[in-house]
This record gives structure tokens, C-alpha cells and sequence, in this order.
């Protein structure tokens, strides 16, 4: 990775795959038609970091976000651009949101589903990690971040603290997560 790309506002202009449901490409479309209620198929990436404790890292998401803003959510979570791969992808996003280089961790798929809302419809691509190490979330996209033992987490569910798409995620995620589970990467 060379410099940190640090994000200050969503580009309706920036181009992403249009995918069926098994992940192949059948099109293109803007940022924009992403979002724009046509709920065209889009790929996009999550990386959910977990500690040796078993808390799990939340981004909070700057207030400018078209999408969810000033919720707390994945670690990571980003599209998949026009002409690249999931995992290149993964590794652009996890450096931009939280400063982490791709040789710092090992991705671990655990999940591919389609997300779907009153705006989008994702493809989405979840993996999780283990680190233990200093995290750098994004000054623009976010407004910091830090890692939640899963009992505040189960807490928070439903009182509009964390995304909903987050919300669905964890219900999957916390069980491979308690302390001492061999699911976690």
C-alpha cells in the first residue's frame, strides 16, 4: 500500500461492478444508482477485528455519511470497485478506514449474503481477523473507533446505537466470537 486515501465525502460518480447473486459481473453502475432505490446487485466487503479477549473493533461512522451516519458498525465495510477483486478490495478498504496494511493480518471468510434495504442491495463479503495490535481508524470517515466486549454490543442491539446492517451481521458473528472459540481467525 502506498498513502492512505482518506475519504472526505461519497462520490456519486465512482463506478462499481452490478453482480448476480453468485458474485459474477453482468454490468457497471455508478455509486449513485447504487443507492438510489433500483436495489441493482452490488459487491461489497466487511472485515469484523477481533482481539485476543474476544471484543470486537467498531468504527464510528462520521456524521457525513450518507448512509448510517453517526452510528457505530464493522470495523471495516466498503464497495468493491469496477475492475477489482474482493480481496484487493478488502485490503483497500481495511488501510483506508483503520490504517491497517494487508500484512498485518490474515482475512478469514465466514459469510456471503445479499443485503437488502429500502436503497441497496448488497452482495456482501464478511470476513473476520484477529488483531491485538494499534488501529488508526480514518480522521474523515469516521469519528474513531474501539473495541466493544460483545456483552455492550448484545446491549446495544435495537436502540439505534449500531447500524442495522451490522445488527444482522453480529447475530452470526458472536458466537464464533466468545472467548477460547476456535472460530475466530
Amino acid at each position: 500500500m502506498n498513502s492512505r486515501n482518506l475519504v472526505t465525502s461519497d462520490k456519486g460518480t465512482e463506478l462499481f461492478p452490478e453482480v448476480d447473486e453468485a458474485g459474477n459481473v453482468v454490468g457497471q453502475m455508478s455509486r449513485a444508482e447504487a443507492h438510489d432505490g433500483t436495489k441493482r446487485l452490488h459487491p461489497v466487503v466487511h472485515l469484523h477485528v477481533f482481539n485476543s479477549e474476544g471484543e470486537l473493533y467498531l468504527q464510528h461512522r462520521a456524521k457525513w455519511k450518507s448512509v448510517q451516519p453517526d452510528k457505530w458498525d464493522t470495523a471495516t465495510g466498503g464497495h468493491v470497485d469496477l475492475g477489482e477483486d474482493v480481496m484487493t478490495a478488502l485490503a483497500r478498504e481495511v488501510y483506508e478506514e483503520i490504517g491497517l496494511a494487508s500484512d498485518c493480518y490474515i482475512p478469514k471468510l465466514v459469510k456471503t449474503y445479499i443485503y437488502e434495504n429500502n436503497i441497496e442491495r448488497e452482495l456482501v463479503y464478511v470476513f473476520t481477523t484477529e488483531y491485538d495490535g494499534e488501529l488508526f481508524p480514518s480522521p474523515t470517515e469516521t469519528q474513531g473507533g474501539k473495541f466493544w466486549p460483545l456483552s455492550d454490543i448484545r446491549a446495544a442491539i435495537g436502540k439505534n446505537i449500531l447500524t442495522p446492517m451490522f445488527e444482522k451481521e453480529v447475530l452470526f458473528l458472536i458466537p464464533a466470537a466468545e472467548p477460547g472459540s476456535k472460530n475466530r481467525s
